[in-house]
């Protein structure tokens, strides 16, 4: 696990409700430099399929997820629905160049899929992935980069095509294809990789007939730091979609630690910052790089995140962060924030040919506000920014209940999957950003798919049970009985906290799920308050005022057809409206329970798309996340 420096809790609030951050300011910048992409103008991006978008676009889904902001969202769409039709087709993309930079932007379809499930965006993200069906292939079977550098693979493809590959096999269950992924990375780590050093070259000709390629070995002259920074964070980006049960996805680790390693030791002592050509800082025309430091504090800073690099790479993030601040990031007279020292382009071969040497590298233009550098600026400042609300829950897991709520649904493909208030679901029903306000938090994400026992509970610190199944809902429903309720009973007694999210009397069952509830004093009535008419959102609308024990950060939420509680000792309300009791806590021994008729934290209303602005759920949900890790404290006090 991650050792990070305890920071206390009033200072962890995620970026929506901080000063705003430089990965906001760079997105404004991004957001106004190329706001429609279908102008053709030096500040715009290019108006054909350009994995350029999809670089910036990454940046900013990252904070989308961290703000709940519309906006971003919105932007994502729209640069996407710009290039794809009603029908999935993309405008000017071909098949047939079989250029893996294209497939990068894919990785955006799948989100918008996930979220919307508009199946054009399914139909155009299928079209990518089949294009990797027939992507042409070295002689072990290594992704080419382009069909018209045939037999080369390198480091920027695996950027392009990996993560999107792995995103796909694992939304789509074709784990089959794990072994590919991990092999794509094997080989060009295997064919590029300098022993002496530990870098990798830019690019591997297989033919070794190219005029850059060693006649030994086939790999490119320089190491060139922008294509080791594609690899790093296709790496870290490829093992976070790939399940930690899957044998190889070690063999990923182990490579991220070799690569690891090898940058740490380029890192410029003095600026924290990386030079263009990696191994020779003191090189004719050589400089600091803005892209590539940028991707190597991101894919070190999230290799810690996801547990796979112990905590000392940390301090190479921060400096290399700090350096880009310090030397590349600036404010013009109109308060724009810029990024300045992103090299335009390198590559290898084409017309006009590019021999790989270090004269060529240093012939390339460096400019100010490039997509791949602020696109990479963004990712890395999303992370550094959310650092320090990690340590907050640090070692705590939370486990969400599916077993009394245990629907399953057919996607699109037909696979049966559990659906409704679940983690993975990016859609209007699932928990997915509230599984992500739990993470930001460096709370562990689980779920329990049987009968809670004092066994399968151990290990959690906080049970999440929401909206038990009714027969409409579930004709195979698993009611709560005596023993289910009273293992959780005594595991609240030591220190476990409960969070109950139920619903109104058509959506639910009560009669059984309050044989669990009223072992803490709170009974769920078999009511429906708050019916909403369409789009009146007012008519679901709760006002908090500032004494809130628990949401002290939003001031109007809203919870649509619910049902209320009625209470007995030790359970005390938090919120009444109306001679109504909404919402209850409830003490015993360590352990605390929160309750609400609503299953009101999914996605529909705290992702920013459908409320308006002024209902704050997301900040609800922050703050009801933070006063969980706060009870869980208990446990360990003597």
């Amino acid at each position: 696990m991650k050792k990070l420096l305890i920071i206390g809790l009033a200072c962890a609030s995620l970026k929506a409700f901080a000063q705003e951050g430089y990965s906001a300011k760079l997105a404004k910048t991004a957001m106004t430099l190329w706001a429609d992409t279908s102008a053709a103008s030096p500040n715009k991006l290019p108006q054909k399929w350009s994995y350029d978008q999809g670089v910036i676009l990454k940046g900013i889904e990252g904070l989308w997820l961290q703000t709940a902001d519309k906006k971003y969202f919105d932007y994502m769409q729209k640069c996407m629905d710009f290039f794809v039709d009603d029908k999935g087709v993309i405008r000017t993309y071909k098949k047939e160049d079989y250029n893996i930079d294209n497939v990068l932007c894919g990785r955006i379809l799948l989100t918008l899929f996930k979220v919307t499930g508009k199946d054009k965006y399914y139909k155009a993200a299928a079209t990518l992935r089949n294009q990797l069906n027939t992507q042409p292939r070295t002689k072990e079977g290594g992704f080419w980069h382009k069909k018209i550098y045939p037999n080369q693979m390198w480091l920027d493809g695996l950027y392009m095509g990996e993560p999107f590959y792995a995103e796909w096999s694992t939304t789509f269950a074709d784990t089959a294809a794990y072994n590919d992924i991990v092999n794509q990375f094997a080989w060009m780590e295997k064919h590029s990789r300098d022993a002496k050093t530990g870098l990798l070259y830019h690019g591997w000709d297989e033919s070794k007939e190219q005029q850059w390629a060693n006649k030994t070995t086939g790999t490119s002259p320089n190491f060139w730091a922008r294509a080791m920074g594609w690899y790093g964070n296709a790496l870290v980006d490829a093992i976070e979609q790939i399940p930690a049960s899957y044998k190889k996805r070690d063999t990923l680790v182990n490579i991220l630690k070799r690569f690891s390693a090898a940058v740490q030791k380029v890192q410029d002592a003095k600026t924290g910052l990386w030079y263009d050509i990696l191994d020779m800082p003191t090189g004719k025309g050589n400089y600091l790089e803005a892209s590539a430091s940028s991707m190597f504090v991101y894919a070190l800073a999230k290799a810690v995140r996801l547990g796979v690099l112990p905590t000392s790479y940390l301090a190479v993030s921060k400096k290399g962060y700090n350096g880009i601040l310090k030397t590349f990031i600036e404010t013009d007279a109109n308060g724009q924030t810029n990024l300045k020292g992103t090299v335009s382009v390198s590559g290898l071969g084409g017309k006009p040919y590019r021999d790989g040497s270090y004269n060529y590298y240093m012939s390339e233009k460096v400019i100010v506000n490039d997509p791949k550098g602020v696109g990479a600026f963004i990712q890395a400042a999303n992370e550094m920014e959310a650092i320090p609300a990690l340590a907050i829950g640090k070692g705590k897991t939370v486990t969400l209940d599916h077993y009394f709520n245990s629907e399953v649904k057919k996607d699109i493909i037909g696979v049966e999957k559990p659906f409704h208030y679940v983690w993975e679901e990016m859609d209007n029903n699932g928990f997915s950003l509230l599984g992500r306000v739990f993470n930001s938090y460096g709370v562990k994400t689980e779920t329990l798919f049987t009968a809670p026992t004092a066994s399968n509970l151990k290990k959690s610190d906080i049970y999440i049970v929401v909206d038990a199944d009714n027969y409409s809902d579930n004709p195979k429903m698993n009611l709560v009985n005596e023993t289910a309720a009273a293992a959780v009973y005594e595991w609240v007694k030591t220190g476990g906290v409960l969070i109950l999210l139920h619903n109104d009397k058509p959506n639910a069952e009560f009669e059984h799920f309050n044989i669990l509830a009223e072992k803490f004093g709170i009974h769920f009535n078999v009511d429906s308050r708050n019916q909403v008419t369409g789009s009146q959102f007012e008519m679901g609308a709760f006002n908090f005022n500032s004494a809130q024990p628990i949401f002290s950060s939003p001031k109007k939420v809203y919870l649509k057809e619910i049902s209320t509680l009625k209470l007995s000792a030790p359970a005390t309300s938090i919120f009444n409206d109306k001679g109504d009791v909404i919402m209850a806590v409830s003490t015993l021994g360590k352990g605390a329970v929160f309750a609400v008729g609503d299953p009101w934290l999914y996605n529909e209303y705290t992702d920013g798309r459908k409320l308006p602005a002024d209902f704050e759920n997301f900040k609800a949900a922050n703050d009801l996340v933070k006063w969980a890790i706060e009870q869980t404290k208990k446990k360990r006090a003597k």
